[in-house]
């Protein structure tokens, strides 16, 4: 166990396929304590499909998301990518959405966030006409995605986003990025 201080910046976990339809269960309280046992403290989530606000020091942050992957793997023998990001990047993100700015419907909004930024070939790589009407905006370590007939219909999908650009996403929809906008700044 990693000792934990209530201190420092907050931080968001976005865990890839969790409690999604009912498929890959961790209970929240069991996510919860990984986290505390990886050193976060304050540790919330939000819905039960794996979005953890913590506090930990910026040196640490950057270790808890394999720890806490590798002790989901132990306990439940499940294989989860976590991503994370500041609380203060969340928020810049958050403030940046060109599709919004550009007059997106927000109930058509999706964040995916990215586990590294890719390279420049893999960017040219993405097809901007693969999913009409679909529309998205590779921004560095996330993609801004505007689904006006729903994430259910397009082709526009983690594992497109995955083999194209070489890393690993996981996507919120825009409600969900404000709401931990929201926690990660009390």
């Amino acid at each position: 166990m990693v000792a934990a201080s209530s201190s420092g910046p907050s931080f968001v976990a976005l865990l890839r396929g969790i409690n999604v339809g009912g498929k890959n269960k961790v209970p929240m309280k069991d996510l919860l304590a990984m986290f505390e046992r990886a050193g976060a403290a304050d540790t919330r989530h939000y819905i039960q499909s794996g979005n953890v606000v913590f506090r930990s020091s910026a040196a640490h942050a950057g270790r808890i998301p394999g720890l806490v992957s590798k002790d989901i793997e132990r306990r439940h023998g499940l294989t989860v990518p976590v991503i994370v990001r500041s609380g203060a990047e969340l928020r810049a993100i958050a403030e940046a959405n060109p599709l919004l700015a550009a007059g997106a419907d927000p109930d058509t909004l999706h964040v995916m966030f990215l586990a590294e930024a890719p390279g420049k070939k893999e960017s040219a790589a993405l097809d901007p006409r693969r999913s009409p009407p679909d529309s998205f905006t590779l921004a560095g370590r996330e993609i801004y995605l505007c689904c006006p007939n729903g994430v259910a219909r397009t082709k526009l999908t983690n594992a497109y986003f995955d083999s194209t650009l070489r890393t690993t996403s996981t996507a919120r929809n825009w409600r969900t990025v404000l709401k931990l906008v929201e926690m990660s700044s009390s």
